[in-house]
């Protein structure tokens, strides 16, 4: 199973939001992501889809 990990300028990308935003989403617990080495940090690209969802039907 092979899922495409973004980096956090290529999340803030897809979301079009600040590097602060999107690590206050992290912290949170509200977009989930992996840490590969101790400094590197990926987001799953279906975390951001699952996210985006989310916002989509709360909002409807």
């Amino acid at each position: 199973m092979t899922s495409e990990l973004l980096t956090v300028p290529e999340a803030m990308a897809v979301l079009k939001v600040s590097r602060w935003t999107l690590y206050c989403l992290l912290r949170s617990g509200e977009l989930p992501s992996v840490v590969v080495n101790v400094r590197c940090r990926r987001i799953p690209a279906a975390a951001l889809d699952a996210y985006v969802s989310r916002l989509c039907e709360e909002a409807a």
